[in-house]
């Protein structure tokens, strides 16, 4: 039998029509075996040996994919491609895959709830009521706050569809290197004035050189001491030390990250109460989840009948690799 390896955890766990596809193909696929995401140091001795992997957010480093010889093929579970080194892949004649479309819904409807759950005061509410207080929480509405939406792709293009459909009266500013004039009721604007006047602030960015680290001392101070910040796109963006630093110090509000640099987290997040923090959960929705497994899974079978794929990733995400490893 033709062989696959399942690096990516959770696999399979609401929807096992993966586990059906493969059978079908005649295709033996063979599930993490330690159950979480890998460390680099343990990818060598997991996929080693396999031509395929199914792979998660684990990081597939120049060094991890020269130790793999037989390894021919990646097929990345999401959207994110920060954490496979696309030139190493490249040079070692490695395709890869993805599944963009995937888990945009959930990431979407996840930024929005973020966003009531900040704006409200939700999980400060339930907090104060499990160590015995009362304390009501005054908040505000979506529909009487600026938006700035950083980055209007796939995911931030449907968080405006979300707020517009909505919240009647909000205000939305947005910011992308590539600005769309025909996106109905939207302000174009440039990242200060977009960090000077929003309430909430939320980043639909990939990682890459030109945004590691793009909100750091410097833009939290720009922002308003009401302002909300949310980042639902990838660790890195956000500098974690100087927005715990933010935080403390009331020169913004308060924030929901949902990914990190280090997964998982550990660190002085976790211990501040204006912090709302999940577990690189966007696209952690049973129908969305399935959708991923399953594109993945097609995109794996299909490479080894045939060498190719129905999502490879498109030829700029290797420009944009080049030029960030020439900066």
């Amino acid at each position: 039998m033709s062989r696959i390896i399942v690096t990516t955890v959770p696999f399979a766990a609401h929807d096992k029509t993966p586990l059906e596809m493969a059978a079908a193909a005649g295709v033996d696929l063979v599930i993490n075996p330690k159950g979480r995401k890998l460390k680099a140091s343990e990818l060598r001795e997991v996929i080693g040996g396999y031509p395929v992997v199914i792979a998660g957010t684990e990081n597939y480093t120049p060094e991890v994919i020269a130790s793999c010889p037989d390894l021919r093929a990646i097929c990345r579970v999401g959207i994110g491609l920060d954490s496979v080194d696309l030139i190493a892949a490249r040079k070692r004649d490695i395709a890869v895959s993805y599944t963009p479309d995937g888990p945009s819904a959930a990431v979407a409807e996840l930024t929005i709830g973020l966003m009531i759950d900040l704006l409200r005061g939700i999980g400060q509410a339930d907090r104060g009521m499990r160590s015995g207080e009362w304390q009501r929480v005054t908040g505000r509405r979506i529909s009487t706050s600026t938006v700035g939406v950083i980055g209007v792709g796939r995911i931030g293009r449907r968080v405006i569809r979300h707020l517009q459909g909505g919240f009647a009266g909000v205000r939305i500013l947005a910011h992308d290197p590539s600005p769309d004039p025909t996106l109905d009721a939207v302000t174009w604007v440039d990242k200060e004035t977009l960090y000077m006047d929003a309430d909430v602030i939320t980043l639909h960015i990939p990682l890459a050189a030109n945004t590691l680290n793009l909100i750091s001392e410097r833009e939290l101070g720009m922002m308003k001491p009401s302002a909300v910040l949310i980042n639902t796109s990838r660790g890195g963006i956000v500098n974690e030390a100087d927005l715990a630093s933010a935080l403390s110090a009331g020169t913004i509000n308060s924030a929901a990250i949902d990914v990190f640099m280090q997964e998982p987290y550990v660190g002085g997040l976790a211990k501040l109460p204006n912090a709302l923090l999940t577990c690189h959960m966007g696209s952690m929705t049973t129908d969305c989840r399935a959708r991923m497994e399953i594109e993945a899974t097609a995109d794996a079978i299909q490479f080894l009948k045939s060498g190719s794929f129905r999502s490879p990733v498109p030829e700029v995400e290797y420009l944009n690799a080049r030029k960030v490893a020439s900066n």
